[in-house]
């Protein structure tokens, strides 16, 4: 059974326009709410994460941000059982509340300069209520879009909904924008992050004003009706025939795909522009939105296409297209973003002498002693210099051939030997002044993002579409949200996380994007082999095919 209830009514065109757009818009306010987040991630870490130390710091925020990811599942189980057995109007109802209101209290929670080590708790605990939310979310809007498409339109209209989640970041770096325009820059940096936060509740009644508007999904009505819906929807989707098969390629030939290039072009990208690179952080928010809102349209596209060609053949274009891309792609970004940076790292190349010269990020934060050279390497690091490291038994930095002093003060005092260390290699031609490039390298940026914005919506585009056509209506919130969430909470949420520790512990700024290859890398070969090759088919197709 799926869209095309026998004896059901059909939806009609002015239906499924309204559809598609209470849906969508609800998923913009709902990854807003969780993007916001990772676009203010600076000033969260100096509001509730302080430390001297600025990798731990960020370290720290994205420790948070990973760690609403790492609820996703359970908030997939947990609402993926009361969509399937309740609705999936409802349940998505009950989301995107919760997650306004989880994002309006990050807005209101006093500094740690106020409260202490309650105020981290805290957003960790709002972090944890915005993964659950967003579990549930995505599986209704996806679904609810999918059960109301015709079949040869279905990629194309679900398409709206991956849209959407660009179209988050998208809005949650508007809103940054104008708030920065409209109040100053001190006053930004001290009260006025907390406004985009706020604004969460304005967002809410919008989404929950149009959602209430809808009706159930035909599908859904159809199987109450005929007392078909699942008893125990989570049970079930390891135990229906088949569906372990399908769970493990929808998480990692699909979900995780999907869910690392995502996060690699888009916060990766923010992260490197506006960290390493140095860029002035309005025209990296500038740079992110013109990119972010042109490849919306990205999405649609591709859905469109899958609709004519099948799911697969963009998913395995896509990811192929990344393995051969992602490299270049980020060191033209750096070239281009400083090339100050690049051309002194080439003419004077640094090196770093020292006894156990290896970085430990998380030494502040257990109490551990990290070595003169280590902290040398982590400020380095941080500064976006690349060096190389030899053996030696005193501590000592070269650039080009030139030792250059340490002050032994430096070594207790992060902000100091940060300041000590760019004030030395300025002389040897490093700029770590705030980037403003030319408009040429400005547009060279902007078009390099839409290059993995295009490899996203390859990977991403049908996936809606895909999710739904791979498993039974009766479990399919469950089936298709605990893969999907399992991946993008996990694969795809430590992301940022992950990544930073490899670039803190190698001292090489673009070694976390080896995370994103070896994960995509194990995907293609799982959805080369798992996905369906071929036009569409409804999942009653598929139950034939794989009983044969």
């Amino acid at each position: 059974m799926d869209n095309a209830v026998t004896g059901e009514h059909q939806p009609s065109p002015k239906e499924i326009r309204l559809v598609i757009a209470a849906s969508s818009a609800g998923t913009i306010f709902e990854w807003y709410d969780f993007f916001i987040y990772g676009t203010l991630a600076g000033l969260i870490g100096a509001a509730f994460f302080p430390s001297g130390n600025e990798t731990l710091q960020l370290l720290l925020v994205w420790a948070g941000f990973a760690i609403g990811f790492g609820f996703r599942p359970l908030g997939a189980i947990l609402f993926g059982y009361l969509g399937d057995r309740l609705g999936r109007k409802y349940t998505f109802l009950v989301t995107v509340t919760l997650m306004g209101v989880a994002t309006a209290g990050v807005g209101m929670i006093p500094s740690a300069a106020t409260i202490g080590i309650a105020a981290p708790i805290i957003v960790i605990l709002f972090r944890i209520l915005q993964g659950l939310a967003l579990g549930g979310e995505y599986g209704g809007a996806a679904i609810y879009v999918a059960e109301h498409a015709p079949p040869e339109k279905r990629g194309f209209y679900t398409s709206f909904i991956q849209a959407s989640v660009a179209g988050g970041f998208v809005l949650s770096i508007a809103v940054v924008l104008v708030c920065r325009a409209l109040i100053p820059a001190d006053d930004f940096a001290a009260w006025g992050w907390r406004v985009p936060f706020l604004l969460s509740i304005i967002l809410l009644g919008i989404s929950l004003w149009m959602r209430l508007k809808l009706s159930e999904s035909p599908v859904f009505r159809a199987m109450k009706e005929a007392g078909e819906t699942a008893k125990n929807p989570f049970v079930e989707s390891f135990t229906y025939p088949g569906n372990k098969k399908r769970i493990f390629i929808a998480l990692f030939g699909v979900t995780g795909i999907l869910t690392t290039i995502w996060y690699t072009a888009f916060f990766s990208g923010l992260s490197f522009l506006r960290g390493p690179m140095h860029l002035d952080e309005s025209l990296v928010e500038y740079i992110m939105f013109g990119a972010g809102l042109i490849s919306m349209g990205f999405y649609l596209i591709v859905g469109k296409w899958s609709d004519r060609v099948g799911r697969k053949k963009p998913i395995v274009l896509g990811a192929l297209a990344t393995l051969a891309l992602l490299f270049p792609v980020f060191w033209a970004m750096g070239s281009l973003a400083n090339p100050g940076l690049a051309e002194a790292a080439k003419a004077n190349p640094v090196v770093v002498s020292g006894a156990d010269c290896r970085t430990d990020p998380f030494a502040d934060l257990f109490d551990r002693e990290q070595t003169p050279c280590g902290k040398v390497l982590e400020t380095l690091t941080a500064s976006g210099v690349a060096y190389d490291v030899a053996q030696a038994e005193t501590l000592s930095v070269s650039v080009g051939g030139t030792d250059i002093a340490l002050d032994e003060a430096w070594m207790d005092d992060g902000a100091a030997r940060r300041d000590g260390l760019r004030a030395q290699l300025t002389n040897f031609g490093f700029d770590f002044e705030k980037q403003i490039p030319p408009v040429a390298n400005i547009l060279g940026i902007v078009a390099l993002l839409l290059v993995m914005a295009a490899l996203s919506a390859l990977t991403y585009g049908s996936v809606a579409a895909l999710l739904s056509e791979m498993f039974p209506p009766r479990i399919r919130y469950s089936s298709m949200s605990i893969p999907y969430h399992i991946g993008a909470g996990y694969l795809g949420g430590f992301l940022p996380l992950i990544s930073g520790i490899i670039v803190a512990r190698t001292g090489d700024i673009y070694s976390g994007l080896w995370y994103t290859m070896a994960v995509v890398a194990f995907g293609v070969i799982v959805a080369w082999w798992g996905l369906p090759s071929g036009p569409p088919r409804d999942f009653a197709d598929e139950v034939g095919r794989d009983s044969a």
